[in-house]
């Protein structure tokens, strides 16, 4: 899914993973909602949450 929507190749997917994992991935809470959407609609679990 992270590579479907985010147009990189499978070691960016991991990255941006693993990013996700560790609340290090950094965006506007728009650009976190967005993403989180689309984790729920794949079946993920996910939250966008202010620092």
């Amino acid at each position: 899914m992270l590579r479907a929507e985010l147009g990189g190749d499978l070691s960016r997917a991991k990255e941006t993973l693993r990013r996700i994992r560790t609340g290090t991935l950094t965006g506007t809470l728009p650009e976190m909602e967005l993403l989180a959407s689309r984790l729920r609609a794949a079946g993920i679990e996910a939250t966008a949450e202010r620092p």
